[in-house]
């Protein structure tokens, strides 16, 4: 049937009904009154003369009606000639197409709140309609619902009559069939066009659909004004849930006959303000006029008693009016905006793998991306999903009253930053602000987290999810040791030593508090956050560049594919920062045996009919072995037990719990962190400035990291109280089977030997069994060293002993020079800081060791000359030979007695012990061979004393020699001298300079 077939029925049938209401209305009428007589009497008119003219005008009235009508059905058709013929399908996909409102959910399905919409709107089935209330909407509505083909044609007459001549009583003219065509088919336009479509429509509508799907359908579209928070509501659902509280199947006899008012002037009639909350007394009356009005004619429609309708009368309906509240978004501002955000973001994938695209495809065509993001934006507020987040109610709740109510933040800073707009300085004020996110390990589900500390109209910024800050510290075991651990460059045993040090690119750096700490293992270094160390390590991997190996794979999105090579990354400087989402998830790989579980907030997404859309899946992606998140996890142990963390021990409510975690701090102390990490979950929390200010604070009562640490343990002990099994566990992290005990030197991490052992500096730590040392220490060598021409050598077997500088013990210069530590100026620098006493049993070098061989030329030393004595004191000049390490002095009774040695030295002068004997020296080299004696000299007085001086020329050479041999001894010996003072003094000045701003990174 084609349109003009269509339009000519409906013509046809539209004459019908006009005919049969004219002669119901006018023949029968006038046949009636007839019959009575009364008409005869008074105008004394012969029957049928007067029944005559009646007929005449009869038929007159019937052509011209028809006529009339002719004209009216053309004009219909040409009204309606551009108009489709709708089938049943493209109507039922208009009409139940109605905008609903999707909702948010806490875990376990606790009811959130609506989506932020421009209108909200609930579905409902009709048979969760009350019977009242559907009785007072067609009572109110259209008295002839439940009898009319789609349209009244009298009411439609009425109407028009009214509007045509401008009556103050516009009572309208539409059924509910019409106004369900003109909200969800058609449009609000005024106009002939319109409404002769809409009454088209109206009467096909009804040959598909049965009254009752027509009702609900219309039900659910038609507008309701507000609800208590001033939200604007669509739907009897949503009527009855934000208006009374309850749902439309519970709504009694009062209830319905006000809800069944509203639809006609909505704004109007609502008893809410658009700012929520009840209007005042004034205010209220229209609606309550309107809903007289409407039990007035459910009376009069037999829908009611009499008895009933007095008592709905007498009913006090301002009592049942809900209170004001808030809206989702004004509750629970943060975790709404962070969950519309996400659920968008999965629509947006959703819509676009319908239309057969990929992320990868709309990541690579920016307009494509928009194009989806808009139609997922608006899928969200118009498609009613059911979308449901991760976030536990109870924890929530809990952890933001804590972030309200924290007292330890610290002060407001007042200062004048840039506007970014107009690029001059501006007064500001701004507090410490504060993220925190509480994490599942081996899901990555988001248990609740702190955005922070109040959301308004100046701060609408998420502190967990969009923050991009400067992690410090908590950056070293994520970055440099546990990479090390799984490449084996390092294990927690290997010594670093925490000494100056000019990294490649001359990049240098000092420790939080100024300051040097020797050589240290990687787990004090760590424990204690180190830079040094840090850096150290992060130099020996860096150049395979473990951002893209590690880092990235943990979720990590804001760090540069070059920034890798930049050393100070390994203490956090990054070039943009991380959040605290991004942070917290890479400490949960750690605690997830190194798989990394992505974090999420989405659980599940359904539509309007149940379909789940989306629901998460964790996928799990390994980083570490579980031996190097073992060791790392064991390290941070410390952290807590010992190491710059020891404060939370005072805070924690829930002893036993295995907590592993790690400090930080940024560059000029602008940001604070803590991450915790237990077989369960992974918590952290950052404070700082928004602009980026120093947060120490002299005045407070409790440092910065403290009230770091503070924060963090009154967040995990309100979760913990509330969720003790996930929060606080009494299960311990599971050893893996490829961790072992091992002990090890101190000094060079290597297996124990004998030396190492009598030095007292075999430890013992854990190892992943692929690293355990397997070469024995070579740090230390027996013999110590001897001083050779100004320059310390090695001892060798047949040096002799009395020449032998040290306690028996010292450093390998091989192995000095193999770690780099041959060109610190002081060696005891190396030494830590505490535990010194084992370490100064070695014997350090004056100046530097030197590695060369003496070779043995098998000849004796060359003897001294120029021998003298001053009082007791007797001195002469060195041997010329370049191999001597010292001089022997002998004594005799008289010239010609018997020499005995009486004492030896390293240098050229000598005490004698007493002043009436003769002395002369001999000159010994590193192989024990000694030299002719040098001439005598007499001390005091000596009976039969002579004289014996050295021929001219022999004194001549010897005073060369001497003198060029002198100056290199005299030069060595105020250098070795020198140098040890130079070196405590130098250690003295680096304990003092605490010159913070080039710490790059705290504690």
């Amino acid at each position: 049937m084609d349109i003009k077939q269509l339009i000519q029925k409906y013509i046809h049938k539209f004459k019908s009904l006009w005919g049969n209401l004219k002669s119901h209305q006018y023949a029968d009428k006038a046949k009636s009154l007839w019959k009575t007589g009364k008409i005869q009497k008074t105008s004394r008119i012969s029957y049928d003369v007067v029944w005559s003219v009646l007929l005449f005008f009869l038929i007159i009235t019937v052509i011209g009606g028809v006529f009339a009508g002719g004209v009216g059905a053309g004009y219909f058709a040409s009204l309606v000639k551009d108009e489709p013929v709708r089938d049943y399908e493209s109507m039922e996909k208009d009409i139940y197409n109605y905008e609903e409102t999707s909702s948010l959910y806490f875990a376990d399905d606790k009811y959130i709140g609506d989506i932020r919409s421009d209108i909200y709107r609930e579905e409902v089935s009709l048979e969760n309609v009350s019977d009242v209330l559907k009785d007072a909407v067609i009572a109110t509505e259209d008295e002839y619902f439940s009898e009319h083909e789609g349209i009244v044609p009298k009411a439609i007459v009425r109407a028009l009559v009214q509007q045509v001549t401008n009556s103050p009583i516009q009572s309208g003219g539409s059924t509910l069939t019409q106004q369900l065509v003109k909200n969800q088919i058609l449009t609000n336009e005024v106009s002939f066009e319109r409404k002769a479509k809409e009454i088209l429509i109206a009467m096909r509508l009804e040959r598909f659909f049965e009254k009752d799907e027509i009702l609900e359908a219309y039900l659910n579209i038609v507008p309701y004004g507000r609800d208590a928070s001033g939200s604007n509501i669509a739907g009897i659902q949503t009527a009855a849930q934000g208006i009374f509280g309850i749902d439309a199947s519970e709504i009694n006899l009062p209830q319905a006959a006000y809800l069944a008012g509203l639809p006609q002037s909505p704004s109007y009639y609502t008893p809410f303000k658009n700012s929520g909350g009840l209007k005042d007394e004034a205010g209220l009356q229209p609606g309550l006029n309107r809903m007289k009005s409407v039990l007035s004619r459910m009376y009069e429609s037999d829908y009611i008693t009499k008895e009933q309708y007095d008592e709905a009368l007498a009913y006090d309906i301002s009592a049942d009016f809900m209170e004001e509240f808030k809206s989702p978004a004004e509750k629970y501002p943060y975790l709404t905006y962070e969950a519309e955000k996400r659920a968008s973001d999965i629509i947006m994938e959703h819509l676009a793998k319908e239309d057969g695209y990929s992320m990868e495809d709309l990541n690579n065509d920016e307009a494509l991306k928009e194009e989806y993001s808009v139609l997922a934006d608006r899928a969200l507020r118009r498609n009613g999903y059911q979308i449901h987040t991760t976030i536990d109610k109870d924890t929530h709740d809990a952890f933001r009253e804590i972030a309200q109510n924290y007292e330890y933040y610290g002060p407001d800073w007042t200062g004048y930053v840039e506007d970014p707009e107009t690029g001059e300085q501006v007064k500001k004020t701004q507090p410490i602000q504060t993220g925190g996110i509480l994490m599942e390990n081996d899901t990555g589900r988001i248990i609740s987290f702190v955005g922070g500390r109040d959301y308004n109209e100046d701060n609408q910024f998420n502190y967990a999810t969009q923050a991009e800050r400067s992690n410090g510290s908590t950056m070293k075991p994520i970055l440099a040791y546990a990479p090390a651990f799984e490449k084996g460059v390092i294990q927690p045993g290997t010594p670093i030593a925490d000494v100056p040090k000019t990294f490649a690119g001359g990049y240098t750096l000092n420790n939080y508090g100024g300051g040097y700490h020797g050589i240290v293992s990687a787990r004090k270094a760590l424990y204690n956050s180190y830079n040094i160390p840090a850096v150290d390590v992060y130099s020996r991997i860096n150049d395979q560049d473990p951002v893209s190996e590690f880092l990235k794979p943990m979720g990590f999105t804001t760090i540069g594919d070059k920034e890798y090579a930049n050393l100070s990354l390994a203490i956090g400087a990054t070039t943009k920062g991380v959040t605290v989402e991004e942070n917290v998830n890479a400490f949960s790989t750690l605690g997830n045996n190194g798989k990394f579980a992505d974090g999420y907030m989405i659980e599940k997404i359904t539509d309007q009919d149940g379909n789940v859309i989306y629901e998460h899946e964790p996928d799990p992606v390994e980083v570490f072995s579980p031996e190097t998140a073992y060791l790392t996890l064991d390290i941070m142990r410390d952290v807590i037990d010992r190491g710059t963390g020891a404060y939370l021990n005072s805070q924690i409510k829930h002893s036993g719990v295995d907590w592993a975690g790690k400090t930080g701090t940024s560059q000029k102390y602008k940001d604070a962190w803590f991450v915790g990490v237990n077989p369960n979950v992974s918590m952290g929390v950052w404070i700082g400035y928004e602009e980026g200010k120093s947060i120490q604070c002299p005045s407070c009562s409790l440092s910065y990291s403290q009230r770091t640490q503070k924060l963090w343990a009154e967040l995990v002990n309100a979760a913990s109280n509330i969720n003790p099994d996930l929060v606080a566990p009494d299960k311990s992290f599971e050893r893996p089977d490829g961790i072992v005990s091992r002990s090890y030197c101190a000094i060079s991490g290597m297996l124990p030997s004998e030396l190492c052992e009598e030095a007292g500096l075999v430890r013992t730590d854990l190892f992943n069994a692929k690293y355990v040392p397997t070469e024995e220490d070579d740090s230390l060598i027996r013999g110590s060293y001897v001083m050779v021409n100004g320059s310390a050598v090695i001892a060798g077997e047949k040096t002799p002993d009395e020449f032998v500088e040290g306690d028996g013990l010292t450093f390998n210069p091989e192995f000095l020079k193999r770690k780099g530590y041959d060109k610190l100026g002081d060696l005891s620098i190396l030494f830590p800081r505490t535990n010194r006493e084992a370490w100064e049993k070695i014997g350090l070098p004056q100046s530097e060791v030197s590695s060369n061989v003496i070779e043995d030329d098998g000849e004796n030393p060359a003897a001294p000359g120029s021998i003298s004595a001053s009082g007791n004191e007797l001195s002469w000049n060195s041997s010329g030979s370049n191999d001597v390490v010292g001089y022997r002095i002998f004594r005799a009774n008289n010239p010609d007695g018997s020499f005995n040695l009486v004492g030896s030295t390293t240098g050229t002068s000598f005490t004698a012990p007493d002043n009436h004997a003769v002395y002369h020296v001999k000159a010994v080299d590193y192989f024990g061979l000694e030299s002719s004696a040098s001439n005598e000299v007499v001390v005091g007085d000596v009976a039969g004393s002579n004289d014996k001086s050295e021929p001219e020329e022999d004194t001549e050479r010897a005073s060369e020699d001497s003198d060029e041999d002198t100056g290199e001894g005299n030069n060595g010996g105020n250098n070795r001298d020198s140098g040890r003072d130079n070196g405590e003094g130098s250690e003295n000045n680096e304990e003092e300079n605490t010159d913070d701003d080039n710490s790059n990174s705290g504690d």
